[in-house]
């Protein structure tokens, strides 16, 4: 048995992590307008301010997390 150098420095393909990005994005958004949605008809407002201000946070988390894992990669 040899010992390959290159198997000790084994790392995930970053273009994976970047492909997982947007299905992760998406989710995140949308569970977040899910909740949104069902705040919306439990405790109903003439605007549906809920589903808004749920929406916008989900993208703001979403955001956040892009930024996070991009930062990760590139160190």
């Amino acid at each position: 048995m040899t010992n390959n150098p290159q198997d000790n420095n084994k790392k995930p393909n970053p273009w994976l992590a970047l492909i997982s990005i947007p299905t992760q994005m998406g989710l995140i958004i949308f569970l977040f307008s899910k909740l949104g949605s069902w705040l919306d008809e439990k405790y109903p407002n003439p605007n549906g301010l809920y589903f808004i201000i749920c929406t916008m946070a989900g993208v703001a988390v979403a955001l956040y997390n892009v930024v996070r894992q991009v930062n990760k990669l590139n160190k």
